[in-house]
């Protein structure tokens, strides 16, 4: 099949959310294609797209809604054709795409460790007894109180930057963001201490760009290969598969890493009540053509292990 190129007459037009870091990965994305297809910049286009995750910033994500208020708008763009493509971070992912469109492409993985972010202190452990942590992750929220059970943990929700204002106001003393975004913002001044996924097991696909097209549209999908990340894909197949057996959401604490080495894959999962009060983690290594039976297996393992009420709030 021969490739039709976009220009900057009919370009190819790229749908994400609004924050600095969904720009940038969109930019990510445009830059990559360009550069694969040895095309200008004005042969594609940005089309910012307001979804209902960022338009309510006042209330906790689990009274709202699941993880599609950060994907629904702009999916319903995708299949009205008004988009070509659409940029996401895959962890805000729903396991499940709406008929009609395609997850298949990822972009090479970033640094997927979460980093704690203080401008005075460098670790969980600096802070006091009864110190108040800011975060909007539910993940992270029970984490935190597996370790620290005597810690303030307030919601904390809004972009890099919005979150970085509220820490510097004083409304937490610390707060967690994931290494990946402050990578891609250049975000280097940021008082941010990595912590190994061994302390703190990230979020399923955290550090992933996922492209997401329709399933018709030949052309884009040939063009979506020339820069298809393989080994996160094969990363991202072990861990999506984990958190849809899982029924995961951003309604319900999961953790998840799956890592390559040579011809095998290494899949670590956590599920934590959300009050802190429990967390059961276990792992599977496997070839990396069964990673998605591994992941599979892994949720299986721990939903037994879980029983009934565990993902309940009390």
């Amino acid at each position: 099949m021969t490739v039709r190129l976009p220009s900057p007459s009919t370009p190819l037009n790229i749908g994400t959310r609004g924050s600095p870091l969904a720009l940038a990965q969109a930019y990510e994305t445009r830059d990559r294609l360009a550069q694969a297809f040895d095309l200008p910049l004005d042969a594609f286009e940005i089309v910012v797209i307001k979804v209902t995750g960022d338009a309510i910033q006042d209330r906790p994500l689990k009274e709202i809604g699941g993880k599609g208020l950060f994907t629904r708008e702009i999916e319903e763009d995708l299949l009205a054709g008004k988009i070509d493509i659409a940029v996401h971070s895959m962890k805000d992912m729903p396991t499940v795409q709406p008929e009609g469109l395609l997850l298949d492409t990822y972009l090479p993985r970033e640094d997927v460790r979460d980093a704690f972010v203080s401008p005075a202190l460098s670790g969980l452990k600096d802070l006091a007894q009864g110190a108040t942590v800011g975060t909007s992750s539910l993940r992270r929220r029970a984490q935190l109180l597996v370790r620290r059970p005597d810690l303030n943990v307030v919601e904390f929700r809004g972009n890099v930057q919005t979150r970085l204002k509220k820490l510097a106001d004083g409304v937490a003393e610390a707060t967690f963001l994931a290494c990946a975004g402050l990578n891609r913002l250049d975000m280097a001044d940021v008082p941010a201490t990595p912590i190994a996924p061994e302390d703190m097991l990230p979020a399923v696909a955290q550090g992933a760009i996922g492209i997401e097209r329709r399933a018709d549209d030949s052309n884009t999908a040939e063009m979506l290969a020339a820069i298809h990340d393989t080994p996160t894909g094969q990363r991202l197949a072990a861990e999506r598969s984990f958190l849809f057996t899982l029924d995961g959401s951003c309604e319900t604490p999961i953790a998840g890493l799956a890592e390559l080495d040579g011809g095998t894959v290494r899949l670590r999962g956590e599920v934590l009540r959300p009050d802190g009060s429990e967390a059961l983690a276990d792992a599977r290594d496997g070839a990396i053509e069964d990673a998605a039976a591994m992941g599979e297996d892994l949720a299986k393992s721990l939903l037994a292990q879980a029983g009934e009420g565990f993902f309940d709030w009390r």
